[in-house]
């Protein structure tokens, strides 16, 4: 089967399993209805506090939307573990490599779409409620972190992806990736400090920093994450090979 082919069959996947498009279209959704709530009410007095970061404060709902995107990379993968599915597409591209690298680059390329359109429409939207604090794109550093943002969601997405190859379950996936976002990172940094910086997570997000602190840079954070998606990748390619369907 031809690559376009496989391409055109993974995504027919993807628009009908209901979960699976549900999660996508929740980057979206999710980030843009926190944005809205978050800079409607307390957006302009968070901005007057003499500590804010305007710049990194205008992504604030990506915290939420990655947690759509993580779903999204998980749920993609795991429809395969379900009723025989995965026998099935591999009978049809019998080239396992050839199908994991057509199925993560059409996740990918997803989540990095639909995380872009959201990054930049989170911050527009938001600074529409920030009065004398609203900055444009042409603040330093906004640009930057407003495609870091997209990319960011992106390399989630392929590292939840690369996970569930390993362990064969969204709900797995799930419970082990967003604890440890929401409650673990935070933990660590506490503790360790610097080195937390080297977390997907937040490793990642310092591209949405205005001037990140720290020992690595806002591109350096998102080439650490990249690396972690990389690693969950070939981790995954590798069971791929080595399992029975």
């Amino acid at each position: 089967m031809s690559t376009t082919a496989v391409l055109r069959s993974e995504w027919i996947k993807i628009r009908s399993v209901r979960s699976i498009l549900g999660s996508l279209i929740a980057v979206f959704l999710v980030t843009m209805v926190v944005t809205v709530l978050t800079f409607a009410t307390v957006g302009q007095a968070e901005a007057d506090n003499a500590d804010a970061e305007l710049v990194f404060g205008a992504f604030y709902a990506l915290n939420f939307g990655q947690i759509a995107a993580i779903s999204f990379g998980a749920t993609a993968i795991s429809s395969e573990y379900l009723n025989g599915a995965l026998s099935m597409s591999l009978a049809a591209v019998p080239r396992r490599t050839h199908f994991y690298m057509i199925k993560m680059s059409l996740v990918g390329g997803a989540v990095l779409t639909v995380g872009l359109i959201t990054s930049f429409g989170s911050f527009l939207v938001g600074q529409l409620f920030m009065g004398e604090y609203a900055i444009g794109l042409g603040e330093p550093g906004a640009v930057r972190a407003a495609f870091g943002g997209g990319i960011y969601l992106a390399l989630m997405a392929l590292f939840a992806a690369g996970v569930t190859v390993l362990l064969r379950s969204a709900v797995a996936v799930l419970s082990l990736l967003i604890p440890s976002i929401l409650i673990v990172s935070f933990v660590i940094g506490d503790i360790a400090g610097n080195a937390a910086d080297y977390l997907p997570d937040r490793a990642g997000q310092l591209v949405l920093h205005q001037h990140p602190e720290g020992s690595l840079g806002p591109w350096a954070g998102l080439a650490v994450t990249a690396a972690w998606a990389a690693a969950a990748l070939l981790a995954g390619w590798w069971a791929l090979r080595r399992r029975d369907a």
